[in-house]
């Protein structure tokens, strides 16, 4: 089986989430005797290809083409969701005047805006955006939606909301799990000496310090205590008064380490007691997932799909009540780990189990299942 993978053309020059999830899935198809391709262009040549797996609805513009291209060619095709909408943040707690407009016009709208103008900026204007500012945001989502064989979703939930969103009916779909790269978070692996010891029983978040992962009101609730929070992650860029609000609001238990490679990641989670992560939107935090196959009592939200993969081993709390962030920050340091988390998540949720899962979903686009 040969497989084209395609998705947004600024995946390498704006690396996010995405940019791992398609790196991975390639390593671990492969291994699985899948022949694996990327290409970032839009009518490329499908002669030697049984499937285009297409990433990121939420960049419609990009992969609508690509999926045209698909089908002027007679493949199937396949979709990684990662679908979410941040309407709530953008509603509640994105401040000023984007907050405003974010209350008057649809997500769909605020989605529409965004995209041409960013498209714009990076002189990426293209017949995808044009499209788009004819079809509009959703109705591109939906255009898409419509020539998918099957979907690939990071959960069941996340499936659920596409599903309703775009109103499908007899859809075709595998979930196929965020997962954590097993041979570098393994906790058997010991070091003699770690560079974080100085940090230890400490609170981390790893996470880009910005208004969607609530990393002020985090702030906020370890202000005054005894902890210290670790914050790990790059400083957005296109929020610098929040950011500078960050700095100005942390005392001196908050420690800003900046981003760090994997390697240095997992020795920090290993010292850490809890990992925080109180997102207004998760599917459900890649960093929740590897901080809790180090050991880490995790704290999330229920904003997004975090329900469904941490279920009742997480402690939960909403992203603009500091009270609840603190409260559940308190009784995540004070409960031991329970090892049913770390297994569940080495059962499930690792780029093999992902692989073997996405396989599933070629054969069935395939028609083999």
């Amino acid at each position: 089986m040969k497989v084209l993978f395609q998705t947004r053309t600024n995946l390498y020059s704006a690396p996010g989430g995405d940019l791992i999830q398609i790196e991975k899935t390639k390593e671990y198809l492969e291994k699985l005797g899948i022949s694996v391709d990327i290409s970032l262009e839009f009518e490329p040549d499908l002669k030697d290809y049984d499937i285009v797996h297409l990433f990121n609805l939420m960049d419609p513009q990009d992969i609508y083409l690509q999926c045209v291209n698909a089908k002027k060619q007679n493949k199937k095709i396949v979709l990684s969701t990662i679908y979410g909408l941040y309407t709530e943040y953008e509603q509640k707690a994105r401040g000023g005047f984007a907050q405003k407009v974010a209350n008057f016009l649809s997500p769909y709208q605020i989605g529409y805006l965004k995209n041409a103008i960013r498209h714009y900026h990076e002189n990426r204007f293209h017949k995808g955006v044009i499209r788009m500012m004819f079809r509009g945001y959703y109705g591109l989502m939906k255009d898409i939606t419509k020539s998918v064989d099957v979907f690939l979703p990071n959960s069941i939930s996340e499936m659920n909301r596409v599903a309703s969103e775009f109103k499908l009916k007899n859809y075709k779909f595998e979930a196929v799990p965020n997962s954590i790269d097993k041979n570098i978070f393994d906790s058997s692996s010991i070091k003699n000496t770690n560079i974080f010891e100085q940090y230890k029983d400490c609170i981390v978040c790893a996470a880009r310090i910005e208004g969607r992962k609530s990393t002020l009101n985090l702030i906020r609730a370890v202000k005054d205590t005894d902890y210290t929070l670790v914050l790990v992650g790059n400083e957005s860029k296109n929020q610098k008064s929040y950011v500078e609000q960050v700095h100005a609001e942390a005392g001196k238990n908050v420690v800003f380490l900046g981003a760090i490679p994997h390697e240095e990641l997992k020795e920090l989670y290993r010292v850490a007691k809890v990992h925080a992560l109180v997102s207004w939107m998760e599917t459900p935090g890649l960093s929740s997932l590897e901080a809790a196959a180090m050991g880490c009592n995790i704290v999330v939200t229920k904003k997004g799909d975090t329900e469904e993969y941490f279920e009742d081993f997480a402690f939960y709390c909403e992203p603009d009540d500091v009270s609840t962030i603190k409260e559940a920050i308190d009784k995540a340091y004070s409960s031991p780990f329970k090892e049913e988390l770390r297994n569940k998540i080495l059962m499930n949720y690792t780029w093999e189990k992902a692989a073997e899962i996405t396989l599933r979903g070629y054969n069935k686009a395939l028609g083999n299942l």
